[in-house]
């Protein structure tokens, strides 16, 4: 009696996110990109975290069962970001449906879907007293509703949990879909942030599955809805870009005109940082002077009404002082100066 031939199950294979699509990388950003081991110029030291304040906070988040994107990012302000009270909270888990070229969080099926949630998150922002929440989430492509019920749900409860707290959204794309952001928008959102992350050349290497000119709808039809009525009185508009892919001094230019001319008023700009070797290579380090030179030129020239710039800077890194706040306080928290 013969044996039955064996079934083999098959192989997943995870393209490395440095190949996107398997593409050849280089013909977009060149051949002379920097090693993933080689030193960082001296401006990028910081601290390592580990202070009272950031093991305080570590725990809070863990026993609430949250997530953050300082964490699944690996931020390189954690250590500063914690120590002052503060972070990003990221809602619908920690699994984006993406595998963009930059982005150190987790690609794959999600499966996160807990209703209390936006309860969680708001409680946790209660009680650190924050006078400005940001609050991101993954891609969730799945969810019919791109999970903006979850993201107006969140936004409700920081309300009636914490209503001196600014609320800043750090949202996906939605697909460019209309009313999963109107879902957004209507909730209320002090600030309605989604970053480019790159110049528009770039966006076949980095931002596979996205546009930029959709990014640019997307920004363009909050501020819309907002002037419609929807929404927070006074809501501003923030985008953000990262240099360091082999973008020129004049594209990033030219990138911020195109914001600014979709109602941008706030911008945040910094370096690109590798997360892993299986990420896309760093074409340069961009210098200091040069990240001070585009904030002069976004404030004086294209007219943003706050412009942060630099190495370090991250969307949401001293996000409560890229708007006028209500609550008195040094940095996020209105209780340290009562």
């Amino acid at each position: 009696m013969s044996e039955a031939p064996s079934q083999q199950l098959p192989v997943r294979q995870t393209r490395s996110r440095a190949k996107p699509g398997g593409m050849d990388v280089s013909k977009v950003l060149g051949t002379n990109t920097i090693a993933y081991r080689e030193r960082k110029p001296a401006w990028f030291k910081v601290p390592a975290p580990g202070s009272p304040k950031y093991r305080e906070l570590k725990e809070t988040i863990k026993a609430n069962n949250l997530n953050t994107v300082c964490s699944e990012a690996a931020c390189p302000n954690i250590g500063e970001c914690w120590e002052r009270g503060t972070a990003t909270f990221m809602i619908l888990g920690d699994t984006c449906t993406r595998r963009c070229g930059f982005c150190h969080v987790m690609t794959g099926t999600p499966t996160w879907n807990d209703p209390l949630e936006p309860a969680r998150v708001a409680r946790s922002i209660s009680m650190m007293g924050l006078r400005h929440a940001v609050v991101t989430s993954v891609d969730r492509d799945d969810l019919p509703d791109y999970g903006s019920r979850i993201w107006a749900a969140t936004i409700n409860q920081i309300r009636r949990q914490s209503p001196d707290t600014k609320i800043e959204t750090l949202t996906p794309d939605f697909r460019g879909e209309e009313m999963p952001l109107a879902t957004v928008i209507n909730a209320g959102p002090d600030v309605f942030n989604h970053n480019v992350e790159v110049v528009p050349r770039l966006y076949q290497v980095a931002r596979r599955g996205s546009t930029f000119i959709r990014s640019c709808r997307v920004l363009k039809n909050a501020s819309d809805m907002n002037a419609a009525g929807m929404g927070s009185p006074g809501m501003k508009t923030k985008s953000g870009l990262m240099v360091g892919l082999g973008e020129s001094f004049a594209e990033v230019v030219e990138t911020m005109k195109m914001l600014r001319a979709v109602d941008v008023q706030i911008m945040t700009i910094g370096q690109y940082l590798r997360p892993t070797e299986s990420h896309l290579p760093i074409v340069r380090y961009w210098h200091p002077d040069e990240f001070d030179e585009l904030a002069r030129i976004g404030m004086e020239e294209l007219g943003f009404e706050h412009v942060a710039a630099g190495p370090l800077v991250r969307s949401s890194y001293h996000a409560d002082e890229h708007v006028v706040q209500d609550q008195p306080g040094v940095g996020p928290l209105a209780i340290s100066a009562a």
